[in-house]
């Protein structure tokens, strides 16, 4: 049944309490979410209910876990204001502000992009055949991430992107902002990303059990920011990780600046996490011409990069926002998510 989650407890999860253990097994459900699960009474170890949080796994416990069906709001469109970059009958592309959410969940239920979508047309709702309230949503971007984000308008538009995906036929370039100077001009990094072992929210490099990561970079400018080193990077992946380009950034000692989860101790203070999602192209879902947009860096953005110096190919160009014609200067990779 799919409310059903079995587990068998690995040997490195030895002596875990069961809600620890869960919360690291099941990411998608919070710690306390699990702790009512097993009060009441909808986890079993090794065919026997288990109502006590603090009990210890032992390695090869059975565990199962009877999920309840999640209580979904009905989506509701409302009079969010979008940056268009691109519009068509078939395909929108926007340049989403940091600091929104791209579909409700838990905890952002109003004041997405999908609320904004429905407040636009409420024919994006009945796109929402699965019930993922994604309507319209076939990649995402981080709350705290900028840039943009590419809109399916019709089923059919949603099956082709969707596909185009999935064959790495987008292409996307992003901007970076990072505590450091990287030892190379240019460089590309190849690791295993997975689940990081004691904190649910975070992803890491991996030696086993993770998913291949590819992730290429080039330096744009480099100096200081308030006496300390700073880059700004053009960012191209490969692969599409969850925070991918986040952690393998940390991983070369070059975090985000403003990341809080993967950023450490930083020393640079900034307005948010300063990820720009700056350049993309995919083939048009109807007509497979190649779409180019390009999203001009945010005021907050532009300001701490400016600190570095001048970047050239940054502006907002004719041409560049969203056409079948060239991007203007400045780093342009091939490579694809």
């Amino acid at each position: 049944m799919d409310n059903l989650k079995q587990l068998k407890v690995e040997a490195e999860y030895q002596g875990f309490r069961l809600d620890k253990y869960l919360a690291t097994a099941l990411p998608e459900f919070s710690r306390s979410a699990l702790q009512k699960m097993i009060k009441d009474g909808q986890v079993t170890v090794n065919g026997q209910k288990c109502d006590v949080p603090r009990y210890e796994v032992v390695a090869e416990d059975a565990v199962t876990v009877d999920v309840p069906p999640p209580e979904k709001p009905h989506l509701q469109g409302e009079n969010i204001p979008l940056d268009i970059l691109f519009e068509d009958d078939s395909v929108m592309v926007i340049n989403k502000p940091a600091g929104m959410v791209v579909h409700p969940a838990v905890g952002n239920w109003t004041g997405t992009v999908v609320n904004a979508l429905i407040g636009r047309s409420e024919e994006f709702a009945d796109l929402d055949d699965s019930g993922e309230l994604r309507p319209g949503i076939v990649h995402r971007l981080d709350k705290d991430t900028s840039g943009c984000l590419i809109i399916a308008k019709t089923a059919a538009a949603q099956m082709a992107l969707t596909a185009a995906f999935a064959d790495r036929k987008v292409k996307k370039t992003y901007a970076a902002i990072v505590c450091g100077i990287p030892r190379f001009y240019t460089e590309k990094i190849v690791t295993l990303i997975g689940r990081h072992r004691t904190n649910r929210k975070k992803m890491a490099v991996v030696d086993r059990n993770g998913k291949e990561a590819i992730t290429e970079f080039d330096l744009l400018e480099h100096g200081l920011i308030d006496g300390h080193p700073a880059s700004v990077l053009a960012v191209r992946i490969a692969t599409g990780r969850t925070h991918q380009i986040r952690v393998h950034l940390s991983s070369k000692q070059l975090p985000v600046l403003g990341d809080e989860l993967y950023g450490g101790h930083q020393k640079i203070a900034a307005p948010r996490q300063m990820l720009h999602a700056w350049k993309i192209r995919f083939p048009h879902p109807v007509t497979g011409k190649e779409i180019r947009c390009k999203a001009p860096w945010p005021e907050d953005f532009a300001a701490v990069a400016a600190q570095l110096g001048p970047i050239p190919g940054t502006n907002d160009e004719p041409g560049d926002s969203a056409s079948g014609e060239p991007d203007g200067p400045g780093p342009d990779g091939n490579w694809m998510e």
